[in-house]
């Protein structure tokens, strides 16, 4: 266990993960706090916060003090009544059983997700995060070198939730009634700490410059670095807990192994910036707009 000034860091994970002990996030937290969170979040990319017992007024409030907040999705309807919160509801469709990071088809993906647990089955529905810069590190170096230099196309027009109800077919409807493709580069660097990860998962459907064989295979490889055990953390969740994620250099995962047990979180996230390859280059819009709707983040 490590000691800061306001609270203390328990690692949960080798390799990434640490809950958060000593810190009340419905109080006003002094810019020192906040600081020392954020440095935190860095270093540990999740951070698990346990029996925190707020309400949505005060999830928004600990949010936005990361930066300014989009509203809850490019495409799905909010919580009634409060624009930037998004219901993660297994009994509305929303199963998101495959690694991804939120909302990478448009060109600036979220900073920071804020996942805050309401209802929660008495078995499964765990949430599992996954370090990319750790997998990239990973790489033998040729496959290392090849990342470098690829882009992947993402879009929301994919198999990431399946429709297997009349009400998880009515949100996949909705979800891709805005079309959506942005090319990214596979591997990013960190706007803050300058390491590099894979920036893939489930919205990256394919490689430019590779037929669609080719770019699932290359996809599948890279992404089996990303999922390996040693890269990954698993929060079992209990009401009350919110866990902070950094969206620009992890996945995350929700198995579907909660049957018809209801499971609701509450969804929040930071505007974040236009990801950049190694070299500079920022990733650009194939199909749709900017989100400006959705995300106030400029380039």
């Amino acid at each position: 266990m490590t000691t800061r000034t306001g609270f203390d860091i328990h690692r949960i994970g080798g390799r990434i993960g640490a809950e958060i002990l000593g810190v009340d996030l419905s109080a006003d937290l002094e810019p020192a706090i906040v600081a020392e969170i954020g440095s935190a979040l860095l270093e540990h990319k999740a951070l698990v916060f346990r029996d925190q017992r707020l309400d949505d007024a005060g999830q928004l409030r600990f949010a936005s003090l990361f930066g300014e907040l989009t509203t809850a999705h490019p495409t799905v309807p909010s919580v009634d009544g409060r624009p930037h919160i998004l219901p993660v509801d297994g009994d509305e469709g929303i199963r998101a059983n495959q690694w991804h990071t939120d909302v990478t088809f448009v060109r600036t993906p979220p900073k920071v997700s804020a996942l805050r647990a309401i209802v929660v089955p008495r078995y499964g529905g765990n949430t599992l995060v996954a370090n990319a810069a750790a997998a990239y590190r990973d790489l033998p170096e040729p496959l290392r070198e090849l990342a470098d230099r690829l882009w992947a196309v993402h879009t929301n027009d994919h198999d990431y939730a399946v429709p297997r109800t009349e009400k998880a077919a009515e949100y996949r409807r909705r979800f891709v009634s805005r079309p959506y493709r942005t090319v990214h580069p596979v591997v990013r660097v960190h706007p803050e700490t300058g390491e590099r990860g894979l920036f893939i998962g489930g919205f990256a459907q394919s490689l430019v410059g590779f037929g669609y064989s080719e770019s699932r295979d290359l996809l599948r490889i890279l992404q089996s670095y990303v999922t390996r055990p040693e890269n990954i953390v698993r929060v079992s969740w209990t009401p009350g807990d919110l866990v902070l994620f950094d969206n620009r250099i992890t996945q995350h995962y929700a198995p579907d192994d909660y049957g018809d047990l209801p499971r609701l979180l509450h969804r929040v996230t930071v505007a974040g910036d236009v990801p950049a390859g190694i070299d500079g280059t920022l990733s650009h819009i194939l199909e749709g707009d900017d989100a400006s709707h959705y995300t106030p983040a400029v380039a």
